[in-house]
């Protein structure tokens, strides 16, 4: 068995087939945990990119509920093997204007109706009531130091029998000896996928890290303006903060992994307001995603192939889902149940 990325996905996917007895590789081309799995804001939270309603609008109420249930029972699973790399505080998406607000309330009331626990959310902390209207709390999700975790993740699989060769890219499953190659590179271009290579869509997320404040600001992730703003405070005082990708959208559908001062200024302004002062910017980075418009993930075998599986597409989301879709090929691969497969056929990309 050959694993092709050292992310959350392929380290999950190899521990579990390593603890199911197989022989197996796991190839990055850099180092574990240098992708997406490393760049990212460390918000680990249920269900898919898109709210609970409009998935369920989408693919029906009782599939929506399996899939969040589903990454609940992942984030349980996360919480008992990445130790003081995960803290369960729950998470915050708060309402910017009254159509956002009307938005919120309409997932809340889906999640409430199919019984997911939720939290409306009238009177917000003082540092947000001038700026934001309203919130709904999800007390299920939690937050990661994600490069840590993933590392973490990585050692568990060594030990478990994973041989992990960094500074190797794959250039074609030909050059590998293996019964199955499982694909877990997300939106970094694999060159491997086939027909499905580039619909799995390149997208750059950006960040910044501040120096750490004295004063305790916010005690969990935070969301707003639909997934564009998002941030929270580290245990050491930080502020991670990400988004405004939305300020030059049309230059971040990239594979370049590089900040851009466009972007970075928009952040700059974000972080002045969040802490009410010009703090400084210690850290600045960019992390490649994968986007699917249906924002459901992409796991099953290469059309095509008879040996190839992917595990990717979490459109911004795959602290979580990342995990789970690991530990969902694997069990394909391995003959056992795979619940949600049929929803994540990589065939549907193909129309």
């Amino acid at each position: 068995m050959v694993v092709v990325g050292g992310g959350v996905t392929g380290c999950a996917c190899a521990f579990v087939l390593a603890e199911a007895g197989l022989r197996v590789r796991l190839h990055e081309a850099r180092e574990v945990a240098s992708g997406a799995s490393g760049r990212n804001g460390g918000f680990a939270l249920r269900g898919v990119a898109a709210p609970f309603d409009v998935m369920a609008g989408s693919i029906g109420v009782e599939a929506a509920r399996r899939i969040w249930v589903w990454t609940e029972a992942a984030l349980d699973r996360i919480e008992s093997l990445a130790g003081d790399a995960f803290r369960r505080t729950g998470s915050l998406r708060i309402a910017t204007d009254g159509d956002e607000r009307d938005s919120l309330r309409a997932e809340h009331d889906a999640l409430r109706d199919a019984g997911l626990a939720v939290e409306w959310v009238e009177e917000l902390e003082p540092q947000l009531r001038d700026r934001f209207d309203s919130a709904i709390f999800h007390p299920v999700d939690g937050a990661l130091q994600p490069a840590r975790w993933v590392r973490r993740l990585a050692v568990l699989a060594a030990e478990a029998g994973v041989e992990i060769v960094e500074g190797n890219r794959v250039e074609s499953v030909e050059s590998l000896e293996a019964g199955a190659v499982v694909v877990a590179t997300d939106g970094y271009p694999s060159g491997l996928l086939g027909a499905l290579e580039g619909l799995i869509i390149p997208t750059r997320g950006q960040m910044v890290a501040t120096e750490p404040l004295a004063e305790r600001l916010y005690e969990l992730p935070h969301y707003s303006r639909h997934g564009f703003d998002y941030w929270q405070q580290l245990p050491d005082g930080r502020l991670a903060v990400g988004g405004n990708r939305d300020v030059a959208l049309e230059t971040e559908f990239t594979a370049e992994e590089v900040v851009t001062e466009t972007i970075q200024d928009a952040l700059d302004r974000f972080v002045a307001e969040l802490a009410g002062r010009p703090v400084a910017i210690t850290h600045r980075w960019a992390g490649i995603f994968g986007l699917v418009l249906d924002f459901l993930p992409v796991v099953g075998r290469v059309p095509g192939t008879e040996n190839v599986w992917v595990a990717g597409g979490y459109s911004g989301h795959g602290n979580v889902l990342g995990f789970a879709c690991g530990e969902l090929v694997a069990a394909a691969i391995l003959g056992r149940e795979a619940p949600g497969m049929e929803l994540f056929d990589p065939a549907r990309l193909l129309g």
